[in-house]
């Protein structure tokens, strides 16, 4: 069984990640098209642009910002098993750029597709 993994856009890509996917909504600051290295870019799956603002990277709001994310990600199933599809195959890495390693969507969303891999 392959592994989904996660990744700042900001490291620089290796063969063993796979299939890379970015995760955010908007285009991550000062990387061009080129240089991320991406396979494809499924921003439908990520946070909704107001929960985004409300949780504004506030440590203190991860958990409830999690929930209100899951509760998101339940109108994406289709993109979340085609995901989960890939990683069943091949290694995925889920690429991100928030600056917070601990305290973002990409965390989540690795949860979630994890547990569609393993059954």
């Amino acid at each position: 069984m392959s592994k989904i993994k996660i990744k700042r856009i900001y490291e620089a890509s290796s063969n063993k990640d796979g299939y890379r996917i970015l995760v955010d909504r908007i285009w991550p600051r000062g990387v061009s098209k080129g240089k991320a290295e991406i396979d494809c870019w499924k921003k439908e799956i990520a946070p909704s642009e107001n929960l985004r603002k409300w949780f504004d990277h506030d440590p203190d709001r991860f958990w409830e910002f999690a929930k209100k994310y899951l509760i998101e990600l339940e109108d994406k199933q289709e993109v979340l098993d085609e995901i989960a599809r890939k990683a069943k195959k091949q290694n995925v890495t889920l690429l991100y750029g928030a600056k917070d390693t601990k305290h973002n969507h990409a965390l989540v969303l690795q949860c979630v597709l994890e547990g569609r891999v393993s059954y």
